[in-house]
């Protein structure tokens, strides 16, 4: 029987430099010396970093990331440990083709630590945060070809509110869609800025002295459609289950209630059909130092 332990979060901010619930996730994972674990979002190699020491002197480490520059950073922090280690750009709903590629047919550990760094927040050209003026990019993986400014200017008004909806559960999903088109219409919107600005305008005034920023929850639903990061939990949890060893196990580290659920479903459904054993009844939350 495989073992499956569901990690999730439920606050924004995260360090560059620690990663969030890493005695946590040391904890559950189990990791030993020699053992073949798979970072599913590598991103600065944080969780990587605890990983390889706890596999030593031996253990093989697959790191994925969609982003290039992440990875590089990556490569950076690991360096210490670059013979065991393989650094893979790619989506990780590829994860079984990767395995394969590599030749690796089962593994002891894997760990999903989704959302966004603030390593890519905090870079106003990436276009993921209102805090400062960039382009509207959005996209994970610099290769890929459609950005949130492709989104946000072409497609219809009733489409935009759906994402709205359902990538952001905005309660103004038809009010922002709606000035969103009628102001594309004057001018593209190309920036942080305008997106920003415009649903400022779009959502009722007595409504914006929320505790968070008016534009969260948009800018949320256009990453999240971007960069398809919904599609790809579902298939890389069903993939990546898979790959487990009898006995080994999977953490996920989830960030707000959209990919909550999606691991909660798929977590259950799994243990329901006898294929896992959840070893916590209820998901783990980040100690009152971390947060």
């Amino acid at each position: 029987m495989k073992i499956l332990e569901p990690l999730e979060m439920d606050f924004q901010s995260r360090s560059n430099h620690i990663p969030v619930m890493a005695k946590e996730v040391q904890e559950y994972l189990q990791l030993k010396m020699n053992n073949c674990v798979v970072d599913f979002t590598l991103g600065l190699a944080g969780h990587a970093l605890l990983m390889a020491k706890a596999t030593a002197p031996d253990g093989r480490l697959i790191g994925i990331d969609r982003d290039k520059a992440s990875l590089e950073v990556a490569r950076e922090t690991l360096k210490e440990f670059s013979n065991r280690c393989e650094f893979v750009h790619d989506d990780y709903r590829n994860i079984d083709k990767i395995l394969n590629t590599l030749g690796i047919r089962e593994v002891d550990a894997m760990l999903l630590d989704l959302g966004i760094s603030s390593y890519q927040l905090d870079n106003p050209q990436r276009g993921f945060s209102f805090s400062a003026e960039g382009p509207l990019d959005m996209r994970m993986d610099q290769d890929s070809y459609i950005s949130a400014y492709d989104l946000i200017n072409s497609l219809s008004e009733k489409e935009i509110a759906l994402i709205l909806r359902n990538f952001g559960e905005e309660r103004w999903h038809n009010r922002i869609a709606h000035h969103l088109v009628e102001q594309r219409l004057r001018r593209p919107i190309a920036s942080t800025k305008d997106l920003s600005e415009a649903v400022m305008r779009a959502i009722p005034s007595h409504f914006k002295r929320e505790k968070i920023h008016p534009a969260t929850r948009t800018f949320q639903a256009f990453r999240i459609a971007v960069n398809r990061e919904l599609e790809s939990l579902e298939i890389g949890l069903e993939k990546g289950v898979r790959y487990l060893k009898t006995g080994g196990r999977m953490c996920v580290i989830a960030f707000h209630s959209l990919e909550d659920r999606i691991v909660k479903q798929k977590f259950r459904s799994l243990a329901k059909e006898g294929y896992v054993r959840l070893l916590t009844k209820k998901p783990l939350r980040p100690s009152d130092e971390e947060v």
